[in-house]
């Protein structure tokens, strides 16, 4: 896996770590869930390009 795209993996577990815990401490914020869905779907994206 090339560095951008285990950065983007990395940057993606970082941000589900900190919606979580912005959950947990503030309550569920809708805006954020859907940025990380929308950071997980460019990651599987970058993979998904390097895997062709």
């Amino acid at each position: 896996m090339p560095g951008s795209t285990k950065a983007m993996g990395v940057i993606t577990v970082g941000g589900l770590v900190v919606v979580t815990a912005y959950t947990v401490t503030l309550g569920s914020n809708g805006w954020l869930w859907f940025g990380w869905v929308l950071l997980v779907l460019i990651t599987l994206g970058m993979v998904a390009s390097h895997g062709t």
